[in-house]
C-alpha cells in the first residue's frame, strides 16, 4: 500500500552547495544554522578535551593504491590533489581560528595522511602504524591495530582539557567507530563504556 507521507528531498551538504558556485553559495545561506551548530558542537567538545578528532585524509582521487606500492615512496601511492591540499589547509585554519591546539597529531604512514596532517598543523606528525590502511582482502583493520586504537582512545578520553588529532583512512574509521566518512571529514570520538568508540560529533570543513 503506497505511503501517504510526502517524499522528502535530500538536504544539500555544505560541500555540494559550496562547490556549486554562486548559485550554491546563495542557497547555502538558507542552511547556516545546521552547519554553525555542527561546528559549535565539535568546538565545545574539543575545548572540554578528553576526545580525539579522527580525520579521514583529505581528497586523494582513486580507490586503492596501485599494485606494488611502497610506503617509503609517495610516488607509488594515491596522493592528495590540489583540492585535497586546499581541504587539509582549511582544516588547520578552522583550528587556528578557534585557537584549538591539539596535544598530539598522529598519522597513518600513508603519504596522503602524513601530507594532510602536515598541511593542517605544520611540523611532522607522529606516524603510527595502527592508523594505517588495511591491506589485502577483505579491507578490514587488523584486530591488533584495533586494540591499540581503542586503548589509545581510552587514554585520550581520560585527559580533560586536552584533545588529540588522528589522520587515517575510511576503512579504519569504519571499523573503529562504525561510521562512514567523506574525504577530509572528522569524527569527534570518545571511548564508550563498552570500550568502543562513541561518535560525539562530526566535522566537515569545506575548502
Amino acid at each position: 500500500m503506497p505511503s501517504s507521507q510526502p517524499l522528502r528531498k535530500p538536504q544539500p551538504t555544505r560541500r555540494t552547495l559550496l562547490g556549486a558556485g554562486a548559485a550554491g553559495a546563495a542557497l547555502a545561506l538558507s542552511y547556516p544554522r545546521t552547519w554553525a551548530a555542527q561546528d559549535a558542537e565539535a568546538e565545545g567538545l574539543l575545548r572540554q578535551g578528553g576526545v580525539v578528532a579522527a580525520f579521514r585524509h583529505s581528497l586523494a582521487p582513486g580507490t586503492f593504491d596501485p599494485p606494488g606500492f611502497r610506503l617509503d615512496d609517495c610516488r607509488t601511492q594515491l596522493n592528495l590533489n590540489d583540492a585535497g591540499r586546499a581541504q587539509a589547509r582549511s582544516v588547520g585554519a578552522w583550528f587556528r581560528q578557534r585557537q584549538l591546539q591539539p596535544g598530539k597529531v598522529l598519522s597513518s604512514p600513508w603519504c596522503r595522511c602524513v601530507d594532510s596532517a602536515t598541511l593542517a598543523f605544520g611540523g611532522t606528525p607522529h606516524v603510527w602504524a595502527a592508523l594505517g590502511s588495511p591491506r589485502g582482502s577483505p579491507e578490514t583493520t587488523g584486530s591488533q591495530h584495533l586494540q591499540e586504537l581503542r586503548a589509545a582512545l581510552v587514554a585520550a578520553s581520560a585527559r580533560p582539557g586536552v584533545f588529540d588529532v588522528w589522520f587515517t583512512h575510511m576503512f579504519v574509521l569504519s571499523d573503529l567507530a562504525g561510521s562512514n566518512t567523506s574525504s577530509g571529514e572528522g569524527l569527534i570520538l570518545r571511548a564508550g563504556a563498552n570500550g568502543k568508540a562513541d561518535v560525539l560529533a562530526r566535522l566537515m570543513i569545506a575548502a
